[in-house]
């Protein structure tokens, strides 16, 4: 989703023994996985803490984690407007299944899964005396309003992840069974995101405009206090599923930090782990701090719109921004090395990844010239390059499309305003932005590349990229032919589709001595085991 920012963590401490799961379409194997994210500004929320008074955990004593990281754009998972979310949501949120840090759906709410043989019915076994933090019992038909609520609510930016969905079925309390369309052996792994959250709908029924600033959800924390665009204050849940996990008692959460004053503000104590840019990471390590680079499924991408000209007159105009972009410099200069050069949408190491496609487009100036010169632009082209940020990225792209005749104006855009400017309104051509991934290969491609793509602003759409997408969704996790379905997809988007991606982007974390080793989840950031001293 638009506007997302880097990511990165480490391997978790001890995990207490996972619950036994089917595996989609043979019992007893293991699952692949998928490695080899209104209150006017200012105005204070005040919420009662849910589910009595939190009791310290294990270890954990009463010691604050403050995470500069960001605030979502809403509580709501179904409204939520920005993939990044997804990590802050996790907090207070939890779902049928997550992802551990490989990036496989393991047990959730739900203790295991199963597939009929066609891979049209999925059934999920709930976990039993699960609570919302209003202490509203989680069971099958509260499970089902919210899975149908993602998909049927008018308002639902998720909507279009769960058309597959065509019943869903509380057989009895502790038994939901998804009836689809047609066969997708993804949906554990789409329900492990923003996707499957479990809203409690005792809230939505009543007041769903409430969920933008007051979670209903089951996640490690609740929500007590909120200042929109300032901080949030979270305290442990200790009816959450896997709360002898969760080790910290209170959790602060904060706005991404200025890249000038992260370092010391980390160092005076007003955060203790906190995002940092790739510039930042010498001076981190010099003031004390620990540093971690954790390989995230963040992208940097430019977002082109084929609907708005020029790209709407000639496929070529296109095609010549894939061979106009030094990507090494990019990489170089605006991520201080951090990260790889990629023409695809999947890290090195993902399933969808395929090295030779990073082959296909690389820096060639004088390419780009002929082809913008086949498309009726030999003598130069004007272009709106629009971008929530122009320091960086954008001023290098500027000037690396200026030598191949096209004169670049940049357009900043407010970040609160891009999304609904960038990717609902479609009013821009050309976008600098993030992807931050998806927990499904396929939802990752909906996104991208989908009719109702929220990040696929000229809506257009591949024939056969949708044949290949099929036949991944028709393939189970753990069969052989799977990574080469996923790949075919993957080429075929890369060949078809207009986005030009970048350059991968890690997390980097710097944290206080005093906080634990944050765990390195690939896809969402959590938190189990993390102590502060």
């Amino acid at each position: 989703m638009p506007i997302l920012r880097t990511s990165t963590t480490t391997a978790g401490a001890d995990r207490p023994a996972a619950p036994q799961y089917a595996s989609p379409s043979r019992p007893g194997l293991g699952r692949r996985s998928f490695l080899g994210l209104s209150l006017g500004a200012g105005a204070a929320l005040a919420l009662t803490a849910c589910g009595g008074e939190a009791t310290s955990a294990a270890g954990g004593g009463a010691a604050t984690l403050k995470w500069g990281w960001d605030l979502p754009t809403s509580w709501d998972p179904v409204t939520s407007s920005a993939g990044w979310d997804v990590h802050s949501l996790s907090l207070v949120y939890a779902g049928l299944t997550k992802l551990d840090p490989t990036g496989k759906a393991v047990p959730a709410l739900a203790t295991s899964w199963t597939y009929n043989s066609e891979g049209t019915v999925v059934t999920f076994t709930l976990r039993q005396g699960q609570k919302f933090s209003d202490g509203t019992p989680i069971d099958a038909t509260a499970v089902k309003k919210s899975i149908e609520r993602g998909r049927d609510y008018e308002k639902s930016l998720i909507a279009s992840q769960l058309i597959g969905v065509k019943d869903v079925t509380a057989v009895d309390a502790h038994t939901l069974e998804l009836t689809l369309a047609a066969a997708d052996f993804q949906i554990p792994a789409l329900l492990a995101g923003k996707t499957g959250m479990v809203v409690n709908p005792k809230v939505f029924e009543a007041n769903a405009a409430s969920l933008a600033t007051r979670p209903a959800g089951s996640g490690p924390y609740t929500l007590v206090s909120y200042v929109q665009n300032a901080k949030a204050v979270l305290r442990r849940n200790p009816g959450y599923w896997d709360a002898g996990r969760i080790k910290v008692e209170n959790f602060e959460l904060y706005p991404l930090p200025e890249p000038s004053t992260v370092v010391a503000s980390l160092a005076s104590g007003q955060y203790n782990v906190a995002q940092i840019p790739g510039s930042q990471v010498e001076a981190a390590k010099a003031a004390g701090l620990e540093v971690q680079v954790i390989p995230s499924m963040v992208v940097a991408v430019l977002d082109l719109n084929l609907g708005k000209a020029p790209f709407t007159d000639d496929p070529d105009v296109a095609l010549a921004l894939k061979y106009a972009i030094d990507r090494e410099e990019l990489l170089k200069t605006a991520a201080f090395g951090h990260g790889e050069v990629t023409s695809q949408p999947f890290p090195r190491g993902y399933e969808g990844h395929d090295d030779a496609l990073d082959k296909l487009f690389p820096y060639d100036p004088e390419k780009a010239k002929e082809l913008l010169a086949k498309a009726g632009h030999a003598d130069g082209l004007k272009l709106t390059l629009s971008t929530a940020k122009a320091e960086g990225v954008p001023e290098l792209i500027q000037a690396q499309l200026k030598k191949v005749g096209i004169t670049v104006t940049i357009e900043t855009i407010p970040q609160a305003r891009a999304t609904q400017l960038v990717y609902i309104q479609r009013s821009r051509a050309l976008f600098v932005d993030q992807f931050a991934g998806r927990d499904s290969a396929t939802q990752a491609f909906q996104v991208l590349f989908g009719k109702e793509g929220l990040m696929n602003p000229g809506r257009t759409t591949s024939p056969e990229l949708e044949k290949a997408l099929d036949a991944v969704r028709r393939t189970p996790l753990d069969a052989p032919e799977y990574p080469a379905a996923l790949k075919k997809a993957t080429g075929i988007a890369v060949r078809t589709m207009p986005n030009v991606f970048l350059y991968t982007v890690p997390r980097i974390l710097a944290r206080n001595p005093k906080v634990s080793e944050i765990p390195a989840y690939t896809v969402v950031q959590r938190f189990e085991e993390v102590t502060v001293s």
